[in-house]
């Protein structure tokens, strides 16, 4: 044994150290030890002021740490190494990459464990520019391949949203520890790279890495994104054939996926079964239910987490007025918002006065909608809330209201081509085809597209994506004539096409197919082809869905005899018998 370490093992016996074990993670404690180390002549150990400088730190007391690390006339790196993996440990990220710094001045040379711990720092901090140059060090000082460096680094990337360098270190590790799959799992989700994530984990499987709680949770995020429904139950048998422990969090997942999947009453089995809900998981609750048209369950479930739940925060109310919004109730989304300031001390931010606008606007009170801007939002009006009184002068017809309201939304955001789009359309919807021509020259000569839209239908596992009139799917022709079929029984049946949902289609060939061929019809067609039991068909979409293909796939579910859901950018639709659950506020 060598004198250092013989010297640091006689101190972690002596009569201090355990007082310092004692004291623990508390300022006071360990300001009487410090005083001890002093008049003992011990300050000099430097076992003894690593174990107090660590434990200083993970008592978040900053200024007693720094001015410590002051005294102290020679440390060495397993000091920094403690004190920036404490730091880092005790989420304090800024402090470890000022640990790091000091360090790099007294020119000491960093560890594996140093570059680890102060790269979770920077990845915590979302540090894009300091994790680079700390990158560079670690190629510097040769640690490029150590594999406890390089999961860090993946998840420094992830977490910075750089997800190109994140793979490229990902795929040249040699192995890979279940953190490293994690990162990259969650980086793909966090982005909204929902197919990526789930391809990510399927890798996983194959090679044989066993997922964890974490891998969970971001898999079930990304089923939620992309309405992976299969996958996300197979989770759930997963979760249950090995008896993991389902913690709030992995719950809360559970909850959300079965909910954004189009499941509403799955996830309601899996909150009640919950043995902890935190606020978390009553808000994602009730807006779940709020996304399916259930606003009465909504506010239900309101009321009873007032009386014997968490206390709501802005985003719960954001939920519950959402819910209330698109379910016309117009008298509890009231007093939802009274609420907030009466009883919570809560003050309404742009979201809740969104929802208020909303909701009156869908209810009909258009002046009422347009007295809350004006008493509740008297300057700096954002583009959200004349979207959402734009929409609702649409629904009611009252166009020339309409005509202001997209004015001055599009003078919020003037380079926003969805702005466009609904300005042209209510000047057509008001008779003014003038001035729709006069929107589409503008549109070309600032080179603004509008968003293309697509629906997404997922068949035995397999995600299958249309586009408006496209014909890229292997079933194309089988598939549009399925539906040519279709359209002429709904026609039958009463369907007459709503022409007032192309207006706002600016490009003469796309008025040609714009009504026949949505991307919501051709996936309703591929799953009533493709799905031959009683199965209810599911779509995701991720534009709003039009007021044409609204009707015609309520006539779809009386023909056809099948319920079919359809999630678009807003909620979920439930088409059942010729009925949709959201009663037509949407």
């Amino acid at each position: 044994m060598t004198s250092s370490s013989s010297s640091s093992s006689s101190s972690s016996h002596s009569p201090t150290y355990l007082a310092l074990l004692r004291a623990g993670p508390r300022l006071f404690p360990l300001k009487q030890v410090h005083a001890r180390l002093l008049v003992s002549g011990s300050h000099r150990s430097l076992a003894l002021l690593t174990k107090l400088l660590s434990l200083s730190c993970a008592s978040r007391s900053l200024s007693y740490t720094h001015l410590l690390l002051a005294s102290i006339p020679n440390p060495d790196s397993f000091l920094f190494d403690s004190l920036i993996r404490t730091a880092a440990k005790s989420r304090l990220p800024f402090d470890a990459i000022l640990f790091y710094r000091c360090m790099l001045k007294t020119q000491l040379e960093p560890s594996n464990y140093t570059f680890t711990s102060v790269t979770k720092a920077c990845a915590d901090l979302s540090a894009s520019k300091v994790g680079r140059i700390i990158h560079s060090h670690v190629i510097f000082n040769g640690f490029g391949q150590d594999c406890f460096v390089q999961t860090a680094l993946v998840v420094f990337y992830a977490k910075c949203g750089d997800l190109s360098v994140a793979r490229k270190l990902f795929d040249e590790m040699p192995g890979r520890s279940v953190v490293a799959w994690n990162a990259m799992i969650s980086g793909y989700e966090q982005n909204g790279f929902g197919e990526k994530a789930i391809d990510i984990f399927r890798k996983m499987r194959v090679v044989g890495e066993e997922p964890d709680s974490a891998t969970l949770v971001s898999l079930l995020s990304a089923c939620s994104q992309v309405g992976a429904l299969g996958l996300g139950r197979w989770v759930d048998c997963y979760i249950c054939e090995r008896g993991m422990d389902v913690d709030v969090v992995l719950g809360t997942s559970l909850m959300n996926m079965y909910a954004r999947c189009g499941y509403v009453q799955k996830a309601r089995e899996r909150f009640d079964v919950m043995k902890e809900r935190n606020v978390i998981a009553w808000t994602a609750m009730i807006s779940g239910y709020g996304m399916h048209g259930y606003g009465c369950e909504a506010v239900e479930l309101f009321w009873r987490m007032r009386d014997e739940g968490p206390s709501p925060n802005d985003v719960t109310f954001v939920a519950v007025l959402s819910a209330c919004a698109h379910a016309g109730l117009v008298t509890q989304g009231r007093e939802a918002f009274a609420s907030m300031k009466r009883d919570y001390g809560l003050v309404p931010r742009a979201e809740h006065h969104v929802c208020m606008v909303d909701m009156y606007g869908r209810a009909g009170l258009l002046e009422d909608a347009m007295q809350f801007i004006r008493d509740w939002i008297p300057g700096g009006i954002g583009p959200e809330v004349w979207t959402a009184m734009l929409g609702a002068c649409k629904m009611h017809k009252d166009f020339n209201l309409g005509v202001e309201v997209a004015e001055r939304l599009l003078a919020t955001e003037p380079e926003n081509p969805a702005h466009y789009v609904l300005l042209s359309n209510m000047y057509a919807l008001a008779g003014r085809m003038d001035r729709v021509e006069d929107v589409r020259n503008i549109m070309i000569r600032r080179g603004l597209k509008k968003k293309t839209g697509y629906s997404l239908i997922e068949i035995n596992d397999a995600a299958h994506v249309f586009r408006m009139g496209d014909t890229y799917h292997p079933q194309s022709a089988e598939i549009y004539r399925y539906l040519e079929e279709m359209i002429c029984k709904i026609r039958e049946a009463g369907y007459v096409p709503e022409t007032d949902s192309v207006l706002h289609e600016l490009e003469e060939e796309e008025r040609e197919v714009a009504l026949r061929f949505h991307s919501e019809k051709l996936a309703v067609a591929f799953g009533l082809m493709s799905i031959n039991d009683e199965t209810p068909i599911r779509i995701i979409k991720n534009l709003r869905m039009c007021g044409d293909c609204h009707l015609a796939i309520k006539f779809i579910s009386v023909v056809a005899k099948r319920e079919i859901i359809i999630r678009d950018k807003y909620r979920f639709h439930h088409f059942k018998d010729g009925h949709c659950s959201c009663l037509e506020y949407w």
